[in-house]
């Protein structure tokens, strides 16, 4: 139900300094917008550290052009080295080495048209890829097409990287994974602020609650919070009602940065559904995140965990 329920939403995105050692940095970038006298605490994606990628190891066979369609794998091909390889990307995966490769999705949708184009050797997707006429489309152009698992929870990290090294032929897939999957702190705060991840489109009138499984829940839980919709137990992605926000009354209201936008900034979020009958909504406590950071479950997720426990505290 999570798939069919993301993808009624149309335009969701499930998304976004190291030592000398090579390997991705999980240290907080220095920069992050304070609260402004709105209340809202803005997290960009430049406000992370970027990685440095490992050195390239690569098989004789190798892909040469690479399409990286599933949610954050350009930057994962970029951790692994690869980068270079890159010929084409979705708008959830940035980072220096692919940010030259043009994007050619909107809201996970792509045209075949387009990707044939670019004549990859090998197209990333994921099963937020639409529409599925134009992944046969690839096939049938003899493009070879590899699905790459979805990610929920940064312990679902290890199983991305070691395929898309596998997809691509790069042989230190299990080294990133194992740098991602160090032990990573996890706030401990004796106050928990009760936090509602809500998934916005107010163009095209979507108003959701993050409930268990929504990726958020993940990221609220090891910043220090609880995730009000996941503790009720809510489904992943729950359409908002004013009595189901109002009961659930959290502190802290996180959203993502466009989803903030599109709804006429704070002043609009308070309009909508039982939010005014918040304690977030009636204090204006509003952390937006950066669309392409914030479920892109990738190298740089320790970081953004990192600047939320800060935002929550």
């Amino acid at each position: 139900m999570r798939v069919a329920l993301v993808l009624l939403a149309g335009s969701i995105l499930l998304t976004g300094c190291a030592a000398a050692d090579s390997s991705p940095s999980s240290a907080p970038a220095s920069f992050m917008s304070v609260p402004s006298a709105t209340g809202v605490t803005t997290i960009h994606g430049a406000d992370l550290p970027q990685f440095i990628p490992l050195p390239a190891d690569l098989a004789a066979d190798a892909s040469k052009r690479i399409v990286t369609l599933a949610v954050g794998s350009g930057e994962i091909v970029a951790a692994l080295g690869a980068g270079d390889r890159v010929v084409g990307r979705d708008e959830t995966s940035s980072a220096p080495q692919i940010d030259n490769a043009p994007i050619v999705t909107k809201a996970h949708n792509v045209s075949a048209e387009v990707v044939i184009g670019l004549k990859p050797d090998v197209v990333l997707v994921d099963d937020l890829t639409s529409p599925p006429e134009a992944l046969d489309q690839m096939r049938a152009a003899g493009i070879r097409v590899v699905s790459i698992p979805q990610a929920w929870a940064m312990a679902d990290m290890r199983a991305r990287v070691v395929n898309v090294a596998a997809a691509i032929g790069a042989r230190n897939g299990q080294v990133l994974a194992d740098q991602l999957d160090a032990p990573h702190a996890q706030a401990s705060a004796t106050h928990k602020p009760r936090v509602a991840f809500l998934y916005l489109r107010g163009t095209s009138a979507i108003y959701l609650i993050g409930g268990k499984g929504s990726g958020a829940d993940d990221l609220i839980a090891r910043a220090g919070g609880i995730d009000v919709g996941a503790a009720a137990g809510l489904a992943p992605f729950t359409p908002l009602t004013a009595e189901a926000l109002a009961n659930l009354n959290p502190d802290v209201i996180l959203v993502m940065t466009k989803g903030l936008e599109s709804v006429g900034g704070v002043a609009g979020l308070t309009q909508l559904p039982g939010v005014a009958q918040t304690s977030a909504g009636r204090d204006a406590h509003v952390i937006a995140v950066d669309d392409t950071v914030l479920l892109s479950f990738g190298p740089r997720t320790a970081a953004l965990v990192e600047l939320l426990a800060k935002a929550l505290a």
